[in-house]
């Protein structure tokens, strides 16, 4: 494993005038993904912290197709590339469908850092999200 793979669904409202999934929806459709992976499965693992703060330091997206509006899932596909004592960079690749072959129409990377919302600044990643997110590094087998 080592890769995530969770389906979202983009809305109607999502489109632009061109038909095409926009920009800030489609960051949502990420953070949608990313919430999937973070808190729910996190969580399901007994790692239910990061539930309590983790914020996007920096974000990119690479746009390699038009994501169409079609009402069906498209796949976002996950994995932990960098991981450091602070912070942790994950990797997406999205696919514009469910069915096998679905091409990519665009790949992403996020910046995250445990947050602590009561003191109002960054923390260190506790030793079980590390090991958490270490079984979701690119070529690692899944948590």
């Amino acid at each position: 494993m080592g890769v995530f793979v969770t389906g979202v669904r983009p809305r109607w409202s999502d489109m632009d005038a061109f038909g095409h999934v926009n920009h800030a929806s489609t960051v949502t459709l990420l953070e949608e993904a990313r919430i999937g992976l973070l808190f729910t499965e996190a969580t399901r693992h007994g790692v239910p912290a990061m539930k309590e703060g983790v914020v996007v330091a920096r974000l990119a997206v690479e746009y390699l197709a038009p994501l169409l509006y079609t009402g069906d899932d498209v796949v976002v596909e996950m994995s932990v590339r960098e991981l450091k004592s602070a912070s942790f960079t994950l990797d997406y690749a999205v696919r514009s469908g469910r069915q096998e072959g679905s091409p990519v129409v665009a790949r992403a990377e996020t910046l995250m850092v445990p947050y602590d919302l009561a003191a109002g600044r960054p923390r260190r990643l506790l030793e079980a999200e590390r090991d958490f997110l270490a079984g979701w590094r690119a070529g690692g087998n899944g948590a």
